[in-house]
């Protein structure tokens, strides 16, 4: 076995060697790279770094790549190492950074660091044996989910409601049933009978978690092709109003825009509700949207949110949502689904 200076001639043989490193390291999607810009930091290492290729009876069996910069004083790092599966505990791996850590020595360098996934057990066990040691931990996190942490640690309550634009039970009863399960464990969802309209949804999960009760009004919208009112108060803080259409937001409300945080101009205009948008999709007057669909910087400045909401709610001619799930279980004629 060889190990040799790799070049920009070789970008066909590194081409092969990455995408079978990348096909086999798997991961996250946002955390692997697309082929064109794998070449521009592998010419970068070929050029002012570390670039390295092991060979064996003439064939391209694996390769290493360091970064060298002297970026805010970090030690060289290792930012790629792969082996071929045929040529794995030979020694291959090892020759590798033996020829790494000769490079590295030469620039001046006592250290040589790397980052290494979670999930690559086999990889993380031969640098541990080497004598690598964790110093730091690089963590991801779904925005979803982070949102949601983020909400549930602000004090007071959240609920709300979904209305889809319909007299016909059937298919909301079918929607619901497939996309309730795949939200979380709820314990049930509750569908009233029709009332002007309108057919209101509640969820013993989706009700009191926002961020989930904006992506089952999302899923109805885009299964059923129609309009979906989402409706409810977040932390009794905030009034917040989504109307879907085909799964797009057709309009959007909050009482407090700025209520988890600063925002651009524009998109403090753009929580404000459109009566004309409004009146066009659920019939509601114009002057009475302007009237209960208060806008302020602050919740001290506007009447209690469960006054606002129900006040919102007369207008569009639908239900509340403040008596939740438990009370729409009571409502005479409710349709009542259990998922677990």
């Amino acid at each position: 076995m060889t190990i040799r200076a790799a070049t920009e001639a070789d970008r066909e043989l590194l081409r092969e060697l990455w995408a079978a490193f990348d096909e086999e390291l798997g991961g996250p999607a946002f955390l692997r790279e697309p082929w064109k810009e794998a070449w521009l930091d592998i010419q970068r290492h070929v050029a002012e770094g570390i670039a390295l290729i092991a060979e064996a009876d003439g064939r391209p069996v694996g390769f290493a790549l360091v970064d060298v910069s002297a970026n805010g004083g970090r030690a060289p790092e290792l930012t790629d190492l792969y082996v071929t599966p045929e040529a794995r505990r030979q020694g291959t791996a090892q020759a590798l950074i033996r020829h790494v850590l000769t490079e590295v020595r030469a620039r001046g360098s006592t250290v040589l660091t790397l980052e290494v996934m979670t999930e690559n057990s086999g990889a993380r066990a031969l640098y541990e044996r080497l004598g690598f040691r964790e110093h730091s931990r690089y963590l991801s996190a779904d925005l979803d989910l982070l949102e949601g942490a983020l909400d549930a640690a602000l004090p007071g309550r959240s609920y709300g409601s979904i209305h889809v634009q319909t007299d016909d039970v059937s298919p909301v009863e079918r929607a619901v049933r497939q996309f309730v399960p795949r939200l979380g464990r709820s314990e049930g969802s509750a569908i009233g009978p029709a009332r002007n309209g309108w057919i209101t949804v509640h969820d013993e999960l989706c009700d009191r978690e926002p961020r989930l009760l904006r992506r089952l009004a999302r899923e109805l919208s885009e299964r059923l092709g129609g309009i979906v009112l989402v409706l409810g108060v977040e932390h009794e803080q905030v009034v917040r109003m989504i109307l879907f259409d085909r799964g797009g937001v057709a309009d959007e409300y909050a009482s407090v825009p700025e209520f988890h945080g600063p925002l651009p101009p524009g998109d403090v205009v753009a929580l404000r509700a459109n009566p004309t948008v409004l009146a066009r999709l659920t019939g509601a007057e114009p002057v009475r949207v302007r009237a209960a669909a208060r806008s302020a910087r602050s919740p001290a400045e506007l009447p209690p949110a469960a006054d606002l909401v129900r006040d919102l709610a007369g207008v569009l001619g639908v239900s509340g949502p403040g008596d939740g799930y438990s009370g729409a279980e009571a409502q005479p004629g409710a349709l009542l689904i259990r998922h677990g």
